[in-house]
C-alpha cells in the first residue's frame, strides 16, 4: 500500500516538475495584462448581448484572472453594476478558458494541437451559448437572478473579484515598467498563485493517483477506445460529467486531462472535460447562491450542452484537418527528476517569481493577500489597494 502510494505522490511531483516553468510563465503573462486592462468600466463595456458586446466579453475575460472562482464571483458583480447577464456569463467563460497560462501548460504537456483546440473551441462554446441563452432564456427568469444577486449572498474569492490594481494613464508598456505597474504585477502573480493553488495542487495529486492506481484498460473501456466512432461521440458528452466530479477547476485540471487522453478518451473529449470547470460541483453549488436554484439548474444544462456540442464540433474540424495527434504521450511523468533543460527552465523562472514575491512582501501584499477571501464591500470599492500601491510605488 506504502509503495502504490509512494508511486502516485512521485507522478505528482514529477509532473509539477515538469508544468513549473509553464505555470510561472503563464501567470506572469496574466499579471501583466492584468495590471495594464482596467476592471473599472467591465459593467459599462457590456450592456447588452449583441455580437460586438459579447466579443468584448471574450476579450476582457481573457484578460483577467484565470481563477474559476474569482471569475464566477467576477461575473456576479459586473451583472449587478448592470452589465448584460449574457455577457457576463461569456465573461466568465472566457476568463478560464482563454487565458494564456492554461494555454501555455496544455502546450507543455499535452501539445500544440491541444492548444489550438482550447482557442478555437472556447470562442465556439460561448457562441453557442448565447445561441442557447437568446432561445431558451426568459426575462422573468434574469429578474429572479438579479433579485437574488443583490442579496450579495457570499461565494469565494468575493475580494480578489473586486480588486483592481490596474493602471490606467500612459501607453501599454509605460505601465507595465513604471513602479507602480511593476508593483502591480507582483501582486497580481502571488494573489493569482494563492487562489489557485490548491486547484493545482488537487489536479495533479489526483493525475497522479489515476495515472498509477487505474489500469489503462479501464480507461480504453469507459472510454470505447476501441470503437473510434462511438468514442467521437461519447467523449464530449461524458468529458463535463468527469470534470463535475473531479472538484478540479482552472488550470489544475491540465494534468488529469493529460492522464485521461492517455488512457483513450477521444480529442473532442479532452477539450469538453478543460471547458467544464465552470460546472463542477462546488461552483453549482455558488451560482445556487449568487442566483438562486431556477437559474442555477438553466446553467448547468445549458453550459453543458454548449460545451459538449463545441467539443463535438472540434472534434470533426480536427479530424477533417488532420489535426488530431495520432500517438498518446501526454507528458505524465513517471521518471525521477533528472537535469535536462525543464530543469534549468525551471531554475531560471523560480527566480522570476523569487523577485516578483519579494516585491510583493516589501510593497503591502500580505495586506492584500489576506483581503482576498474577504466579502466584497458594497459598490465592489477595493479603492484602498491602489491607495496601498501608491504608498510603496
Amino acid at each position: 500500500m506504502f509503495l502504490a502510494i509512494g508511486h502516485a505522490l512521485m507522478m505528482s511531483l514529477t509532473m509539477a516538475w515538469e508544468i513549473l516553468w509553464a505555470l510561472i510563465l503563464g501567470f506572469l503573462l496574466s499579471a501583466v495584462v492584468q495590471a495594464v486592462v482596467s476592471k473599472e468600466e467591465m459593467s459599462r463595456l457590456l450592456p447588452d448581448d449583441r455580437p460586438r458586446t459579447i466579443v468584448k466579453a471574450c476579450g476582457l475575460g481573457a484578460a483577467s484572472s484565470s481563477c474559476s472562482y474569482a471569475a464566477v464571483a467576477l461575473a456576479r458583480s459586473m451583472f449587478r453594476k448592470g452589465a448584460n447577464f449574457t455577457s457576463s456569463m461569456a465573461f466568465q467563460f472566457a476568463s478560464t478558458n482563454l487565458v494564456m497560462e492554461l494555454g501555455i501548460l496544455l502546450a507543455v504537456l499535452m501539445g500544440w494541437r491541444f492548444t489550438l483546440a482550447e482557442f478555437v473551441g472556447g470562442p465556439l462554446m460561448i457562441w453557442v451559448l448565447v445561441l442557447l441563452f437568446r432561445m431558451l432564456l426568459r426575462p422573468e427568469w434574469v429578474e429572479a437572478a438579479r433579485r437574488q444577486a443583490e442579496l450579495g449572498i457570499q461565494g469565494r474569492m468575493e475580494g480578489h473579484a473586486a480588486m483592481d490594481m490596474s493602471l490606467h494613464e500612459g501607453s501599454l508598456w509605460e505601465r507595465a515598467a513604471s513602479e507602480k505597474g511593476r508593483t502591480a504585477i507582483s501582486h497580481f502573480f502571488v494573489m493569482d498563485w494563492a487562489s489557485l493553488w490548491l486547484d493545482i495542487a488537487g489536479g495533479l495529486l489526483i493525475s497522479g493517483a489515476l495515472a498509477a492506481w487505474v489500469p489503462k484498460q479501464f480507461w480504453q473501456a469507459f472510454f470505447f477506445a476501441g470503437h473510434p466512432v462511438l468514442a467521437k461521440l461519447w467523449g464530449p458528452l461524458v468529458g463535463p460529467a468527469v470534470a463535475v466530479i473531479s472538484f478540479v477547476c482552472s488550470v489544475g485540471n491540465v494534468p488529469l486531462a493529460a492522464v485521461l487522453w492517455n488512457g483513450g478518451i477521444s480529442f473532442g473529449g479532452v477539450i469538453a472535460f478543460l471547458f467544464a470547470d465552470l460546472i463542477i460541483l462546488p461552483i453549482l453549488n455558488i451560482y445556487r447562491k449568487y442566483y438562486g436554484w431556477k437559474m442555477s439548474a438553466f446553467l448547468f444544462v445549458t453550459f453543458y450542452v454548449a460545451m459538449a456540442a463545441a467539443a463535438f464540433v472540434v472534434e470533426l474540424l480536427f479530424g477533417a484537418l488532420h489535426l488530431i495527434p495520432q500517438q498518446r504521450n501526454a507528458r505524465v511523468m513517471e521518471e525521477a527528476i533528472s537535469w535536462n533543460y525543464t530543469t534549468w527552465l525551471n531554475l531560471g523562472f523560480l527566480v522570476v517569481a523569487g523577485v516578483l514575491v519579494v516585491r510583493f512582501l516589501r510593497t503591502g501584499g500580505p495586506a492584500m493577500l489576506r483581503m482576498m477571501g474577504e466579502p466584497q464591500k458594497a459598490g465592489g470599492d477595493h479603492s484602498h489597494t491602489a491607495a496601498t500601491m501608491d504608498d510603496h510605488g
